[in-house]
């Protein structure tokens, strides 16, 4: 339970963008093999029965990519809810209800990171890493728990980082600028080195620093303060590992990620709640007091694996921690009300150990198979403090020393899971596979309130506590037309973990004290398939998925709780062509239908959405085009440039009680498109990549937020939405020169 006050930040396929993976390709070979490593075991795409999407290194220096925002152009059905960077929710096949509990799964090698439970706000916190010296990024659609485990329903994003190597020295430093639209000046900065200890033992780092400029103001709107650019942010850190081969057969590998994240204000806009159009025609909001929000990143992995011959045994220890602190602003809210600024301060953090150990075949004529275990241990808390403030000067806080406190909400839980799995993959011929996969997981939480203050009275409900027994299984023939292409099918189901409910004193007789496991099954049919040269290559696929008793977040007694509400259905369609024409030239087109709809009504009062409503932020088109050319200027450089659209139809905003009781239905976000432009010049140890992303000054809209009681607003302006829209457009260049 939270209090319902909501902060303003609120093979041979090259598939995942085909293009995303060949846009630096050598010029001697029109796309090469790409291998991944989706069922936890090296394999090439075509070879992969389900629709998975590769982010190249090449791809993400090139686009100068830097987070979750970057890669929606590369990944059909991917989309991001996010009104302030590092408070971001990821959506895949529109698996999304605006609940707390993650449906996306985020790993960063062997390691998931982020909370596997709906009481630490783990949706709306996905890892967002710095992506300088990443080997490739995978996405893997449709739901996971068999591999995976919890929380992965719509899909699995997973960072693979560059193992050190002992085959010699290794260095490169990156430096770049931005300009933006109406904005502030960006900056970035990036080094690796990469450096043998001998010939069994290697070490590699890397860092890099960001400081992006704000593009927001406030223009003193009814006494607010008057401040140009208030949203920027500061993001750095690093990663560290060591890697030990004694022999060919023992593998040892160390590391640590270290990445600090620093906004200042929400990337918010007041607009119209009719129209979503911005109040004032550009990009503002009220800023009564300075405001931020700040997420750090800890993360600690030992992977050991050793070669017995015919079989591998793996063994993946990880720590991870996610702390957040932000500051919002409620003084348009509840200033009238409370006579004062009033602002609000949240603290959550999460620490996470896991385990997983395993057993995997090397090959087999007949059968590959694994079987392993896992366990994890998590500590979440969040404590939120209402306070109040004098009126000060832009960007200072004096706060009022009440003797008594408003209202203060301390919440404790504790997770812990054991799960057993196993996956083969039987060769029943030349032609014929068939993917058997089975999770058993055990899950028990306990949680702990205390409140105090005036407006929530002084409490401790304390012995909270609930478990779940689940199975999660997956079953996938695939028919293979030599190498080249292959025909599958998939069946699989997903889960997210139930857990307490920490009710309010005087809450009504029948409030659920707890709220139960939802699960989705998915049924997907799909084809890949390229050309002998590989100047062409296809993916399609067609799915349905039922989701059950979906979790939502409601509202009871002016608190938020976790409940299962009614089913939904998604039916959609995913294809993506890539061309090769000529040396150097690479093309592809990509559509994604998703058709996501509730199945059934909620509760009108605490969410308001009914049967056939569209699922918040699900698209029901969305056409990606991505294309490159890279040519020779010499013996020793070559150039390239390239473009990308990207267009996303009309979505509906989020579920908001109180909006659908104003208009008699949810926002309605308008469709948009993005142009990006890029262009390159390699001369080997230097390159140099320029991008102007967002090229049209699109004003797309990615979040919104609930109703705001703003004072001084337009004529015929009943309140203000807060809505999150793209960063205008952005003009950079990036230099790297490698050692």
């Amino acid at each position: 339970m939270r209090l319902s006050i909501k902060a303003l930040s609120g093979t041979a396929l090259a598939l995942a963008w085909p293009a995303t993976a060949s846009a630096q390709e050598s010029d001697t070979s029109p796309g090469e093999e790409i291998v991944v490593t989706a069922q936890k075991r090296s394999q090439t795409l075509i070879d992969v029965p389900q629709s998975v999407s590769v982010i190249s290194a090449a791809t993400l220096e090139q686009q100068g990519a830097t987070g979750f925002a970057d890669y929606l152009k590369n990944v059909p059905g991917l989309q991001l809810v996010q009104g302030t960077p590092g408070q971001g929710r990821l959506v895949l096949r529109g698996i999304n209800t605006g609940g707390v509990a993650s449906t996306v799964a985020v790993y960063v090698d062997e390691t998931p990171f982020g909370s596997s439970t709906g009481l630490a706000n783990g949706s709306e916190l996905a890892g967002d890493f710095d992506s300088f010296d990443i080997a490739r990024i995978e996405v893997l659609r449709g739901p996971q728990g068999t591999l995976y485990g919890a929380s992965s329903l719509g899909g699995l994003l997973k960072f693979v980082t560059n193992e050190p190597s002992t085959s010699g020295f290794e260095a490169k430093v990156l430096g770049g600028v931005e300009f933006t639209d109406g904005g502030d000046a960006s900056y970035r900065g990036a080094a690796m080195v990469n450096v043998p200890l001998g010939e069994t033992l290697a070490f590699r780092a890397s860092g890099s620093y960001r400081k992006q400029g704000g593009y927001i103001d406030s223009t003193g709107t009814a006494g607010s303060n008057v401040r140009s650019n208030i949203n920027d942010l500061e993001n750095y850190g690093g990663r560290a590992s060591l890697l030990w081969k004694p022999d060919v057969n023992l593998s040892v590998r160390l590391s640590a990620l270290v990445q600090n994240l620093y906004v200042d204000a929400p990337s918010i806009v007041e607009a119209d709640p009719a129209t979503l159009k911005p109040l004032y025609g550009g990009l503002t909001q009220s800023e009564y007091l300075p405001t931020f929000n700040n997420v750090k990143y800890r993360l600690y992995n030992g992977t050991i694996a050793y070669d017995f011959g015919g079989v591998t045994l793996t063994s993946a220890t990880s720590y991870g921690e996610q702390l957040q602190s932000f500051r919002a602003d409620y003084t348009a809210n509840l200033g009238p009300v409370l006579g004062s600024y009033v602002y609000f301060d949240q603290l959550t953090e999460n620490r996470k150990w896991t385990q997983e150990l395993r057993l995997a075949s090397n090959g087999g004529d007949f059968v590959e198979w694994l079987i392993g275990g896992y366990y994890t241990r998590e500590k979440a808390r969040i404590v939120q403090d209402l306070k109040t403030a004098v009126p000060g000067t832009p960007g200072v806080l004096i706060p009022i020393d009440l003797p008594f406190e408003l209202a203060v909400f301390d919440l404790n839980s504790r997770y812990e899971e054991i799960a057993g799995f196993a996956n083969a993959t039987l060769h029943l011929s030349s032609w014929f596979d068939i993917d058997l996969g089975g999770r058993y997981s055990h899950n028990r939480q306990r949680a702990r309130q205390a409140t105090d203050g005036v407006l929530l009275g002084t409490a401790l409900i304390e012995g909270l506590r609930s478990s779940d027994n689940v199975f999660t299984w997956s079953v996938a023939p695939k028919i293979k037309f030599g190498g080249q292409a292959s025909l599958y099918a998939r069946v699989a189901k997903g889960y997210r973990p139930g857990g307490p409910n920490v009710i309010p004193i005087g809450s009504p007789p029948g409030t659920p004290t707890t709220y139960q496991p939802d699960a989705v099954t998915s049924y997907e049919a799909g084809f890949k398939g390229d050309t002998a040269d590989r100047s062409a290559s296809i993916e399609a696929s067609l799915y349905h998925i039922d989701w059950s008793d979906i979790q939502l977040a409601a509202v009871v007694n002016g608190f938020g709780v976790n409940v299962n509400g009614t089913s939904a259905k998604v039916d959609g369609a995913e294809i993506v062509a890539t061309l090769r024409p000529t040396r150097g030239f690479t093309t592809s087109v990509g559509f994604t239908y998703t058709d996501a709809r509730l199945s059934g009504d909620t509760d009108p009062v605490a969410v308001g959405a009914v049967k056939g409503d569209r699922l918040p932020f699900a698209p029901k088109y969305a056409v990606n085009l991505n294309a490159d050319y890279r040519w020779e200027l010499g013996a020793s450089a070559t150039a390239s440039i390239g473009a990308s659209i990207r267009s996303v139809s009309r979505q509906s905003g989020g579920f908001d009680p109180a909006y659908r009781a104003a208009y008699a239905h949810f926002a309605r976000v308008g469709a948009y498109e993005v142009v990006d432009l890029r262009a390159g010049l390699d001369f080997g140890r230097y390159s140099l990549a320029a991008y102007a992303n967002n090229l049209t000054n699109s004003r797309g809209i990615t979040s919104t937020q609930a109703l705001l009681g703003v004072a001084g607003l337009p004529r015929n302006v009943d309140g203000a939405l807060g809505a999150a829209v793209l960063r205008p457009r952005t003009i950079g260049v990036n230099a790297t020169v490698a050692f």
